[in-house]
């Protein structure tokens, strides 16, 4: 996959944990800020075949 730098605003890891049944992921700060995430905000995961995920901000209307 091909990147752009000029189109990246932002790059930063982030924590998976898992207990049992439960799954919980860490959105870095940057992130929230940058999304104006808020709580009860959705995210929409898409994943490719080839491994690549794309995440964004899903917008209920």
């Amino acid at each position: 996959m091909k990147v752009d730098l000029d189109e990246i605003r932002c790059i930063t890891d982030t924590a998976l944990t898992i207990r049992g049944s439960r799954r919980r992921i860490t959105v870095p700060s940057e992130l929230v800020e940058i999304l104006h995430l808020k709580d009860g905000d959705k995210l929409r995961w898409i994943v490719f075949k080839d491994g690549v995920i794309h995440i964004q901000k899903v917008n209920d209307k």
